[in-house]
């Protein structure tokens, strides 16, 4: 059996809004900007990497020769650690000097050549021995005209 709309039971309210297929009752309908889904991430909720960074950027005074700076949190942090390294911490001159070895690169050093462990020299050399054996040596190279064309032979016609 189908229903049938009928004037007097359709719900609707002083304004002539009519309730039927895909038009529920204005009072059970979602408020606007609000989903159906109660549960869900927060709209901008962040994560932890940019949590970390926004933290680390926000500005703090920091004490400096008497006087109060502006530093960012990442800053201070560093000059913390790096008086505490100089008054004989133990653990904060280990962190300190493990984050200078793994940032305080110079230029110079990125450029140069690392030494290598015997291991890795080992394979390289067997790798190099390997490339120079395949390679063609000038004895067996064929010798070439620099003034002929490629493709085309010297002196003699190609059969047909």
């Amino acid at each position: 059996m189908s229903r049938r709309k009928t004037k007097g039971s359709n719900g609707g309210d002083k304004h002539g809004y009519e309730v039927g297929y895909r038009r529920p009752p204005k009072d059970t309908q979602f408020r606007l900007g609000h989903s159906g889904n109660p549960r869900g991430r927060r709209k901008g909720l962040r994560n932890l990497v940019t949590d970390v960074k926004s933290t680390l950027g926000t500005p703090v005074k920091v004490k400096e020769g008497g006087r109060t700076r502006t530093r960012s949190t990442q800053e201070g942090f560093l000059m913390v650690l790096r008086e505490k390294a100089l008054r004989g911490d133990a653990r904060a001159l280990d962190r300190f000097v493990e984050l200078a070895v793994r940032f305080n690169n110079d230029a110079a050093e990125i450029g140069s050549a690392q030494a290598l462990a015997v291991d890795d020299q080992a394979i390289l050399s067997a790798y190099e021995a390997e490339i120079v054996a395949a390679a063609p040596t000038p004895a067996t190279s064929k010798s070439h005209d620099p003034t002929s064309k490629p493709g085309v032979s010297s002196g003699k016609k190609a059969p047909k």
